[in-house]
């Protein structure tokens, strides 16, 4: 049978967890930072009003209000 975990052993893997996510960040800022570049071109833009566009006279089709 397994031990049970105490609140100390939750406590402790959680600290760990967030040590570990804390370390990784500063490897992944960079690469973040080129898809945020990416995401907020002009192009990006046009591209997610057309589909909100699209998928609104869908919602009309379906007589249906756009909402999400």
């Amino acid at each position: 049978m397994p031990q049970q975990k105490t609140l100390h052993d939750v406590f402790l893997e959680t600290l760990k967890d967030i040590y570990y996510a804390e370390r990784q960040i500063p490897k992944a800022l960079p690469k973040m930072a080129k898809a945020a570049n990416r995401l907020n071109s002009p192009q990006h833009r046009d591209e997610t009003a057309n589909h909100v566009e699209r998928l609104q006279q869908i919602f009309e089709m379906m007589n249906k209000s756009a909402r999400g």
